[in-house]
């Protein structure tokens, strides 16, 4: 390895960290369960910090992982040596364009600030992950979703162009400020979900929409989870639009409950339905109506629209509480497979199977509407020797009978190092040497987050 204190000297402006001095939150992800370790850490100030990386990097023959806010669940940024380049601090928002209907961003913007910024100003970003503290670059290097990809899509639907450091330090600018493109290939796309593989992101011009004048939340209870993902079909099929869908079990329900000493509404339910309308008021009216009558007229036991705030501040905060109250168990996965909307229910009925015939405890809920399926495989008091095996095992039958159901190994935290493993088994050999091709085209040594995705 080269010396890159020497070779950094005098022309970073930003902080460089070496070795040992590295703080380790700088070397993990969100989980913190695996330490990786690094010759340098990078806190990038801007463009020409980004471009001198690289440059040095790529003449050198040094690994690079890039990292943004480092809420990513799947071990992206978690490096085996080389240079962590983070572009966390490049934060602003350069631009609001009121009349094309875009913003122009850095990689760094925290999630929950452009959210903010734009919704004061009357428009909608309409992407919606649930980890708000999360940066934008991440968001679109990981193509994230979230509730609302129902109606509005996922990040890649919202990205019009962007700014991209190859790894010799070549910037190119990919895609345009319109709406369509059709000028040859569509590169900016294939950046979006590449999980920093191909290049440093650092500007992004993002789509926006009006704000709609009117939400409504509903909880839709019911005797099955069966019964609750059949209405999914019916919800849809009756025209209503819907924003977003989530389904829970009771069961899993119990975790937010306990956790902040709360119910539920409608405990006799053994599964739920969380709908979210939206539009101008009197359509989001008229078409809670039309849910009710469809759903009680299909299984639902009860419908309960949250206007009331003090029911829907519960369920909410039960809801948001899950995810709290499985991480204060001990050690967790997290894991975020997607299937067929109508493979829903095979896929989590096999694995409360698995939960019940020997496997760890397994968490299950998530977006009905789009059939991506969070599952949360619990330690519990499995030996700390016999975890990882186990852990293997269990998540290799996960993904395999996914991929048996037409799913595939991720909706929307991406590949990393935790699926690397799982997606390369479940992949076929001509689609593994197009995705390496593609690698290399654009980073021939394989230096960009080498032990992710992907890359050989």
């Amino acid at each position: 390895m080269a010396d890159l204190k020497q070779l950094f000297e005098g022309r970073i402006k930003g902080r460089v960290v070496y070795g040992s001095d590295i703080d380790k939150k700088y070397l993990t992800d969100f989980v913190g369960s695996h330490v990786g370790f690094a010759d340098a850490y990078v806190l990038v100030s801007d463009e020409e910090d980004v471009k001198t990386v690289l440059e040095i990097a790529y003449a050198n023959k040094i690994p690079v992982v890039v990292r943004g806010a480092g809420t990513n669940l799947s071990g992206c940024t978690i490096p085996e040596g080389g240079i962590v380049l983070d572009v966390s601090s490049m934060n602003r928002i350069l631009e609001l364009d009121e009349e094309n209907l875009t913003v122009t961003v850095e990689p760094g913007v925290i999630l929950r600030d452009l959210i903010e910024f734009v919704e004061k100003r009357g428009y909608l970003y309409a992407p919606d992950p649930a980890e708000k503290g999360a940066s934008i670059g991440g968001n679109v290097s990981t193509n994230a979703g979230g509730m609302r990809a129902v109606k509005y899509g996922v990040t890649r639907n919202y990205v019009l162009a962007l700014d991209l450091y190859k790894i010799d330090g070549t910037k190119v600018h990919l895609g345009a400020s319109t709406y369509k493109f059709s000028a040859g290939l569509n590169l900016q796309q294939l950046i979006v979900g590449s999980e920093g593989t191909l290049g440093v992101i650092t500007k992004i011009v993002l789509k926006l929409l009006p704000m709609p004048e009117y939400t409504l939340n509903t909880v839709i209870a019911f005797d099955s989870l069966k019964t609750g993902i059949k209405n999914v079909n019916v919800i849809f099929k009756a025209h209503l639009d819907p924003t977003a869908i989530e389904f829970v079990e009771k069961k899993v329900i119990a975790y937010g409950e306990q956790y902040l000493n709360k119910q539920f509404p409608c405990q006799s339910a053994k599964s739920y339905l969380i709908v979210t309308l939206d539009g101008d008021k009197s359509s989001v009216l008229d078409r809670y109506q039309r849910l009710k009558s469809v759903v009680l007229s299909n299984g639902a036991i009860e419908v309960i629209s949250l206007e009331n705030e003090a029911i829907a501040k519960d369920v909410w905060e039960i809801r948001g509480a899950i995810a709290r109250a499985v991480n204060a168990s001990g050690p967790w996965e997290p894991i975020d497979i997607v299937v067929p909307l109508k493979a829903i229910t095979d896929f989590v009925e096999y694995v409360n199977y698995l939960t019940e015939n020997g496997y760890p405890r397994i968490v299950a809920f998530g977006h009905a509407g789009d059939g991506n399926v969070h599952l949360c495989v619990l330690k519990d008091s499995i030996d700390d020797k016999l975890w990882p095996d186990i852990l293997k095992n269990t998540m290799e039958k996960l993904y395999k009978k996914a991929y048996q159901l037409g799913g595939v190994a991720s909706g929307e935290h991406g590949i990393g190092k935790d699926k690397r493993e799982f997606f390369l088994q479940n992949t076929n050999e001509e689609y593994r040497a197009l995705m390496t091709g593609i690698k290399k085209s654009f980073d021939e040594y394989n230096l960009l987050n080498p032990h992710n995705g992907y890359a050989n």
